[in-house]
């Protein structure tokens, strides 16, 4: 396959210097909106987490169907999961009482299983 091929498939941008700065400053909007619906809206963790959880979901799955990079799509998804993380972290922390410890044990775990049974379940060709 060419290199035009491999672009035009490649639903990611180039890792340069701009990505990084993009990424850093999606990130910390992430970590702040999270706050934001969670503590400043005093909706609480939970309630922020489900709301996020669904525009995760909703990013994600049309990040998927899309046949080639859309950058406001790529970096609504990057937002998407650092906002869910973020409330999902602080539940599991704050409200849970297993400290970030227990979530990184727990979230490490579900990876885990997740990597197991894509292992003994592979997609049909």
């Amino acid at each position: 396959m060419n290199s035009l091929n491999k672009e035009g498939l490649s639903k990611v941008p180039a890792v340069t210097l701009i990505f990084w700065i993009i990424k850093i400053a999606a990130t910390t909007l992430g970590e702040t909106a999270g706050d934001a619906v969670s503590m400043s809206m005093d909706l609480g963790y939970l309630v922020g987490t489900a709301i996020f959880a669904l525009f995760f979901v909703i990013a994600v799955a049309v990040q998927i169907r899309a046949e080639k990079f859309h950058p406001l799509l790529y970096w609504s998804t990057i937002i998407a999961s650092t906002t869910v993380g973020t409330t999902l972290a602080d539940f599991a922390d704050r409200s849970l009482g297993v400290g970030y410890a227990g979530g990184a044990a727990a979230a490490s775990s579900a990876q885990r299983a997740v990597t197991l049974i894509d292992e003994r379940f592979p997609p049909r060709s």
